[in-house]
């Protein structure tokens, strides 16, 4: 039996029993949920084993793989609120050089909604190339988008967190790993960041891949098989914007060297506690402290592309850098008005306005599903759900 240690309100006791259900089914190694609601944590728990001889502890933390774009998204529509940022203006007015290869007209909005075709890399960048910073930016202004900007939407897997931070970095002086430090993660006290300030750091728990078992049946999902088929196949948008545009060897996510590298899409370090609060803040006050307006956190979720995903091959829904509920990706049942973002290393949180609500999940035991929403996740997610609709 898992021992499960934090604070649950009696409301989420459905919570409490799901995740606990997550490690008795021996579907878990170690992990943390947290759920905020109308600015207070309603529930922080966390259990199991963050290495081989460590035990997950409060201040554990992990890598969040693509979970960072809902940090990189957070910190774009933070600049928005301020006006410092417009959606509908082209990248091009703040960064001249991307004007290259078709792309002049391509507003900030198409590349949050994961619609302007700059999905791909080629030559692939070393991890010299992107501990530069310039070799990158030279890169994307010189790329050509792989299908007409506008016309169509496909997951920028890894482009999305530099194309903004670029953004980011031409308006506020600052890397986008630097402006959210400064004004999210600092006012509100988050264990959160874009790349980990320390490699050796002590408190990351060690990534334990699915089994041959779990893999398996997280590929049996019916509307998974166009991304299946995707990841054996060289040629497809999505091997070539992610294997193909980084020459990483083996696993990069268990490079040392690589969470401090600034890639924005996937470098992500912290826990469930600080995403939870984080996306509480993007739809509610938390010991103070807004990050968006309303309307402005309205305009974070307005759909900007849903359907058939070119790159990941299944139905995909995006807000303004948030991924929104709609295809396997999206785990469970909430609130429709809910916005987030999930991660392969089995990483999912989300904030939903309807009941001013953020919720967060961080395992160390990695998804099957590529970007998130199995089971775990989903029975978390459906039980906050009901908990916070009774």
């Amino acid at each position: 039996m898992i021992e499960i240690h934090g604070v649950c309100e009696p409301k989420f006791d459905a919570v409490r029993e799901a995740f606990a259900r997550n490690f008795h089914e021996g579907r878990e190694q170690g992990a943390s949920v947290t759920v905020y609601q109308r600015g207070r944590a309603v529930v922080d728990l966390w259990g199991g084993q963050a290495g081989q001889d460590a035990a997950w502890r409060q201040d554990t933390i992990t890598l969040l793989a693509s979970a960072t774009k809902g940090l990189v998204a957070a910190a774009t529509m933070l600049l928005v609120d301020r006006g410092q940022l417009h959606l509908d203006t082209p990248i091009a007015e703040y960064w001249p050089e991307f004007a290259a290869g078709g792309k002049a007209d391509i507003p900030l909005r198409w590349v949050l909604g994961h619609r302007s075709g700059v999905v791909t890399v080629d030559p692939p960048l070393t991890l010299l190339d992107i501990e530069g910073g310039t070799a990158v930016s030279d890169a994307l202004a010189a790329a050509v988008p792989a299908w007409e900007p506008g016309r169509a939407h496909g997951y920028h897997c890894l482009t999305m967190g530099w194309l903004v931070g670029e953004v980011i970095k031409r308006v506020t002086g600052m890397p986008v790993q630097r402006y959210f430090a400064a004004e999210i993660a600092g006012p509100l006290g988050l264990d959160l960041h874009i790349g980990l300030p320390d490699a050796r750091e002590r408190r990351l728990a060690d990534l334990v891949p699915p089994t041959a078992e779990q893999l398996l049946q997280g590929r049996a999902n019916p509307e998974l098989a166009g991304l299946n088929r995707a990841i054996c196949d060289p040629a497809s948008l999505f091997h070539r914007s992610t294997f193909g545009s980084v020459a990483l060897a083996g696993n990069p996510l268990a490079a040392a060297s690589v969470p401090q590298a600034e890639i924005p899409s996937c470098c992500g370090a912290g826990n469930a506690s600080g995403l939870a609060r984080m996306y509480a803040a993007l739809v509610g006050e938390v010991d103070g402290i807004r990050l968006l307006r309303p309307e402005t956190a309205d305009r974070a979720r307005t759909v900007e592309a849903s359907g058939m995903d070119l790159v990941l091959r299944c139905r995909t829904a995006y807000g303004r850098g948030f991924m929104l509920p709609g295809g396997p990706m999206w785990p469970g049942d909430c609130s429709p008005t809910a916005f987030g973002h999930p991660g392969v290393t089995g990483v999912f949180a989300y904030a939903d306005p309807d009941h001013e609500l953020g919720f967060a999940y961080v395992p160390n035991r990695m998804t099957e599903l590529i970007e998130g929403g199995d089971d775990r996740v989903r029975h978390l997610v459906e039980a906050t759900h009901r908990s916070a609709c009774a």
